[in-house]
């Protein structure tokens, strides 16, 4: 079993401060609110700064104003977790006056998805926290996840649940079918975002890592050419496999009926000499599962098996 990180996050308990943070866009306030609801109704204790979100442009705020909440929520030695409130295009702009500051001698719970990325990869790779790419607040508020979702999400960060099993992957390579178990460590994210990593002080290292890839509204051309990115930078290197979640959307314009998705994803994986499976419940979907980041897991031909990520 490949060594898990050193630093896990604390589960929560009833009474719990959670700390709301914004590093991109701006959330639906109504969503919020309702989220924010969701969050109090398991007892835990919600804090929003009251101008976390002053719209600024295609933000949610300054660049100045989004790294000091997050900053500030990271190191708050009150609160036990970070949950962002949503993705969107932002947090990369964070990046460089994080990595100026040392990490936190408590890892703390992080969550977040799409555009978050960016966080998690420095979390994992950087400070070594194990992280939750899980729903944000506001899609908690849609109402529109799955029942038996929400109390996954809710258990695993009540340290109630310690693994997550994701049954029914699909082969999508023949280098797939052949192998029979794979461990290591799950690490990735949205594939726009990812890419947008490469060459930085977090760029993507997957030696001895499960990569998971996920996007929304991208054209298959599109996806085609970012895979070959990562293929032609090496960015797939000492990889041990790739697990696909959700792409969705991404139709020829004037053509609700036409997209290239499938297409470029099978020929990625069938131009990999390494396992690459599909089926993961995981991304922008509205079946959107939590996957631990940063922990152990095991890979069978069709079920992956992630440890929570918890102390």
């Amino acid at each position: 079993m490949t060594r898990s990180l050193t630093q896990k996050w604390q589960p929560l308990e009833k009474g719990d401060l959670v700390d709301l943070v914004a590093p991109g866009y701006a959330a639906h306030e109504d969503h919020l609110r309702q989220g924010i609801q969701v969050l109090e109704s398991w007892g835990l204790r919600v804090r929003l700064p009251e101008d976390l979100i002053q719209p600024f442009e295609f933000h949610a705020h300054t660049d100045d104003k989004r790294f000091a909440f997050l900053d500030r929520a990271l190191r708050a030695r009150d609160s036990k977790a970070v949950w962002c409130v949503r993705g969107g295009y932002g947090a990369n702009r964070l990046m460089p006056a994080l990595l100026k500051k040392k990490a936190p001698a408590q890892a703390k719970m992080f969550i977040g998805i799409s555009d978050n990325t960016t966080l998690h990869f420095l979390l994992n790779q950087k400070w070594k926290w194990a992280s939750l790419h899980g729903p944000i607040v506001e899609r908690l508020g849609t109402g529109t996840l799955p029942a038996d979702f929400v109390e996954e999400l809710r258990a695993l960060v009540f340290g109630e649940q310690p693994e997550v099993r994701f049954a029914d992957l699909q082969p999508m390579n023949k280098a797939a079918e052949k192998k029979s178990k794979i461990q290591a460590m799950v690490v990735g994210g949205n594939l726009t975002t990812m890419q947008s990593l490469i060459g930085t002080a977090v760029h993507p290292r997957l030696k001895d890592r499960i990569l998971f890839l996920e996007d929304i509204g991208e054209r298959g051309y599109r996806l085609d050419r970012m895979l070959e990115h990562f293929a032609q930078a090496g960015v797939f290197a000492g990889c041990k496999a790739v697990v696909l979640g959700h792409f969705i959307g991404g139709n020829e314009p004037g053509k609700a009926d036409v997209s290239y998705v499938d297409f470029a994803l099978r020929r990625f994986a069938q131009g990999m000499k390494i396992p690459v499976y599909q089926g993961l419940e995981v991304g922008h979907g509205e079946r959107q599962r939590t996957l631990p980041f940063g922990t152990n897991a095991t890979l069978f031909k069709n079920e992956l098996l992630v440890n929570a990520g918890h102390a």
